[in-house]
This record gives structure tokens, sequence and C-alpha cells, in this order.
């Protein structure tokens, strides 16, 4: 297989002091060639570099100019997919974060579904706020959370008493079928002793605008509340109210582990390209430690 990159040949010259007279002979040689011959010429220079190519990181980086991101393609095409995923770990946080453009709008949501709810969250609150997350948020599911199993029903009671009064009285109604009068404090000690259903019930009847007062209460004295919410509620809400350059900009909290896996799901010639972001010295040191059958097939171009 013939691998062609942008070898320098002037700090080939300048290394090996090559004389003027054998420059245009090595014009369209490879490394391999031009270091054979002067190392049967006695080259002592040239035997040197033979060996210190494969273990010198800056002599590598300006042999084969590693700092153009178009030398690092061409060798990064030349990988295989399993040696491309162990670069990805090397990229910054905002390069693997870059590379996410290259999805579409709904594959992200599908692969913000992946992940642990505590990192949605994260992405969630980059791009809403608290008030937010309660206005969008679809009133099944302040229904679940509000008379789930698990809701805190003395918290939920005290929490009554800040809806005004006639929204209490119109609930217990809705439940007795009968007119009732009382303070705040009053008609949330009825509310208290419903029976389980005529409770649930009871909460379900408050008017939309009052689910959200009172989820907001709660989600204030207790954020992990936000987790009892529907992963696909928060990505119908994020798919609604933000374009993907938004998506893409808030995923940036996203510990790196979970954005190297999304990384994976690309092309493997769109990851190649994601990963000329990579730093020009991890990336000569990846190919010295980690990759040197690839990095001879280079020199013998």
């Amino acid at each position: 297989m013939s691998i062609k990159i942008n070898t320098d040949l002037e700090y080939l010259i300048m290394r090996l002091n090559i004389p003027p007279s054998r420059v245009e002979e090595y014009q369209d040689k490879t490394i391999e060639e031009i270091l054979d011959a002067e190392s049967a010429l006695g080259n002592q220079a040239a035997i040197k570099m033979a060996a210190d190519m494969f273990t010198d990181v800056n002599m590598l980086i300006e042999l084969f100019q590693l700092s153009d991101p178009e030398n690092k393609l061409a060798i990064l095409k030349a990988m295989t997919s399993t040696q491309l995923e162990k670069l990805i770990p090397m990229l910054e946080t905002k390069e693997m974060v870059q590379g996410l453009n290259f999805f579409t709008q709904a594959s992200l949501l599908d692969m913000l579904k992946d992940i642990p709810k505590e990192e949605l969250l994260k992405v969630v609150f980059q791009m809403f706020s608290e008030n937010q997350v309660v206005e969008y948020m679809p009133e099944e599911e302040l229904d679940k959370l509000l008379t789930g199993t698990d809701m805190d029903k003395d918290k939920l009671l005290e929490a009554l008493k800040y809806i005004p009064e006639m929204y209490l009285q119109q609930i217990i109604e809705s439940i007795t079928g009968e007119e009732v009068q009382g303070s705040s404090s009053d008609l949330v000690r009825q509310i208290a002793q419903f029976g389980d259903q005529d409770y649930k019930n009871a909460i379900m009847n408050l008017q939309p605008t009052q689910k959200r007062q009172l989820t907001f209460i709660l989600t204030n004295q207790e954020n992990k509340l936000y987790e009892k919410f529907d992963t696909s509620a928060y990505t119908h809400i994020i798919n609604r109210e933000r374009d993907k350059e938004e998506t893409v900009k808030a995923m940036s909290v996203i510990k790196p582990e979970h954005l190297e896996k999304m990384l994976k799901e690309l092309p493997q010639d769109l990851l190649s390209v994601v990963i000329t972001q990579i730093d020009t010295e991890k990336f000569a040191d990846a190919l010295i430690n980690k990759f040197p059958e690839l990095l001879a097939k280079f020199v013998a171009g």
C-alpha cells in the first residue's frame, strides 16, 4: 500500500546535512529510501535519525509536519476504527464537543437519553432555568411527580399552604361535591384527611398553573425531584425549544467518558476529521508508542 503525506524534505536536508549535489535525486524518494541511501554513504546523522524518529516526538512532528491537519488526517485515514477510538480520550472536552456538530439534532437527543439522568439534567439546566423547566414540563409529568408513592406527603401538604385558598376550595369541592370555607391551613388539613385515591384526585384536579407553582416550591426545596421526570419529557422540551447549535453548546458540561462514547457513533471518516484537533505532541507520542507499525508504513512511503 502506498501511503503519502507531506514530509518536509527541507528538514531532512538540513538535519542530515545533505549536499546540494544529492538533493535532486531525493526529490521523489520516501523517507526510508533517503535514510537508507545516506546511511549507505556513511552519513552518521542518517543512521541516528533512522532510530530516533521512532522515539523522538519533536523530530517526528518536524519530519511529518504534524501541525498540519491535512497530514494528521492522512495518517488517521489509514487507521482502523479501533485505533481511532484509542485516540478519542486524548481530545480536550471542547474538541469532543465540537465533534458533536456532525450529528443531527435527533441523534443528539437519542444519545442524551442514554446518559445518566444527572448528566442529562446538567445539560438541561445549561439551557433552561428551573422556572422554565417546570413551565415547559407536560402536565402528566407533574401529576406523576405530585401523586407518586415516593413523594413526601407532609412536604407537599406544607407547600399547598402557599396555593391561594380559592384553588384549595375548588379541589376539595371536586371530591366532596360540597362548598367549603376556611383558611389555607384548615383547607390543607381537610385534604390531608382524604383517603389515598381521593387525595391523589384532589391534587390532580388543581389548575395547571397551580400545579406548576406547587411543583416549583417542591423542586426548589429538593432539586433531586427533577430526576423523577421522564428523560423523554426533557428531550421533548429541548427539541421543541432549542436548536442543534444550542444543544451542542450545552453538552459541554457532560463528563468526558460519555462524550467519548458518543463520538464512537460517528462514521470513521468523520471521526478522523474530529481527531485532527488532537494536540500535536500527544498525536506524535501515540504514533511512536501505540502505533509503531503504522508509523513504519508512513516512513516506508
